[in-house]
């Protein structure tokens, strides 16, 4: 086992360290069998740091009692290994030797694309700086949100095969798959029925794929709403609706085209005016494309909620239901590859020219067409329940460069903080303001009224 001795400022880190959703320590005196729910927690959450041999905060005197030798932690190690089902993988162990204390045993725990249960058969999550014991349906959610369990493989059982194998969409798509199967067969070759006791079922992939309206047949909301928003505030009002959310339905890959058109109308309407002056903004359609896929064919369709495409002012936001699963996180959307719906994105992308790339290439693509068009890559954010993908209109370039090249563009024309963050995509105000008072005091812009209130500044192009 890996030893790597520590100072007194990596001691004190760790009597600082905050017990909270990634991080917890626990006394050496811990019974095992109570350490592991901790451990399952981290490994069905988000993974975290677990430090064994570190008292908690509220305990008086010498907080770091750590192992006497390695063979001490022997049990703990062995439970946590060996007793956890199925076993955590890529789990990262360490002894951390101090100087006078003894060893602190440190497990790295990592996110896992599995749901973990103790040696007892309970499941735990982390919430907070707590574990939280789940059970049942609970459970089974956890599983889909990790894709363990794939949703689409669930059985509906008030459809019948044939209602299927019917269908004109299915024919459809077998005839440009250039499939001569029998609809029945071909359905069971493409793991599309599921068996619920001794019947075969379509599943949920196959009613998203072929059903002549999964919305209306699936119990889970699948649909895609899109607003336009005439704001650049995150907290928008329904006056600043353009109009009613336009809510998209059909099977999934006609989703994919019938949200990509309507969004591209917004866009293409989404100039706005500022002081009685049009300032037209431009997203790469390619990049925009690939978010909105990824969105309908990777969201978790077991959460009963559409998926929200937000066309701001200054910024495009897509929402959809579910955490990412498995192993993935934001920091390696980019490296990993995990697909939640692996039948869905396989019979997508087995169609000539399919709408889909390989799992993870269409972010590649989105981040290099917003490169080329001069914006920055989209942000990802994982909420509660969702992720969520914004498309700024914001210019690699810096705020200084934005200003003066809105002027040179537009020479007798005249820029505001309000205009300035719109054009940058840059949020905060008191960055923007500095950029412009660092352009002023160098002379590249002037303000057009020296008598003007702070507030209401308005520049132009200066004499410098």
């Amino acid at each position: 086992m890996q030893v790597n001795k520590i100072d007194n400022d990596d001691v004190k880190a760790l009597l600082n360290l905050s017990e909270d959703h990634f991080n917890d320590v626990k006394s050496k005196r811990i019974q095992p069998a109570k350490l592991q729910q901790t451990f399952v927690a981290f490994a069905n959450s988000d993974g975290g740091e677990l430090y064994v041999g570190v008292e908690d905060k509220k305990e008086t005197g010498e907080r770091i009692i750590g192992f006497e030798n390695q063979e001490e932690a022997n049990q703990i190690i062995s439970t946590l290994l060996e007793e956890t089902n199925p076993a955590v993988e890529n789990l990262f162990i360490e002894f951390l030797e101090t100087e006078k204390n003894g060893l602190i045993l440190h497990f790295g725990i990592p996110k896992s694309p599995k749901v973990h249960y103790t040696a007892s058969g309970d499941c735990y999550i982390r919430v907070n700086a707590e574990k939280r014991k789940i059970k049942g349906e609970r459970v089974t959610q956890l599983g889909y949100s990790k894709g363990a369990e794939p949703f689409e493989r669930k059985p509906i059982d008030d459809v019948d095969a044939e209602e299927i194998a019917e269908s004109t969409i299915l024919k459809d798509y077998m005839d440009r798959v250039c499939s001569k199967l029998e609809p029945v067969k071909f359905l069971k070759k493409q793991r599309l029925l599921s068996k619920k006791v001794s019947i075969m079922y379509p599943n949920v992939g196959c009613v998203l794929l072929f059903d002549e309206d999964p919305q209306a047949t699936l119990y889970t909301r699948c649909a895609v709403k899109v607003y336009r928003l005439r704001t650049t505030e995150r907290d928008y009002k329904r006056e600043q609706l353009e109009e009613m959310p336009v809510t998209i339905n059909g099977t999934v890959e006609a989703v994919i085209y019938k949200t990509i058109e309507q969004v591209a109308s917004y866009i293409k309407g989404a100039p706005f005016n500022d002081g009685g002056k049009l300032v037209k903004l431009e997203y790469p359609s390619e990049a925009l494309k690939e978010i909105l896929v990824n969105a309908v064919i990777h969201r978790d369709y077991s959460l009963n909620d559409d998926i929200h495409v937000r066309i701001f002012d200054n910024r495009v936001e897509i929402e959809s239901p579910g955490r990412l699963p498995g192993y993935m996180n934001v920091e390696n959307l980019y490296d990993e590859r995990f697909s939640r719906n692996p039948n869905i994105v396989r019979m997508l992308h087995n169609l000539p020219d399919p709408v889909n790339h390989d799992i993870g290439e269409g972010l590649d693509t989105a981040k290099n067409e917003l490169k080329k068009a001069g914006l920055i890559a989209p942000a990802f954010e994982e909420k509660e329940n969702s992720f969520l993908v914004t498309i700024k209109h914001q210019k690699i370039a810096s705020i200084e460069d934005v200003v003066l090249n809105y002027l040179q563009e537009n020479p007798k024309s005249e820029i505001t903080n309000k205009l300035v963050r719109q054009l940058s995509g840059e949020d905060d105000m008191q960055k923007v303001k500095k950029a412009l008072q660092r352009l002023r005091s160098e002379g590249s812009i002037k303000l057009k009224d020296e008598e003007a209130k702070a507030f209401d500044y308005k520049y132009i192009k200066g004499d410098g």
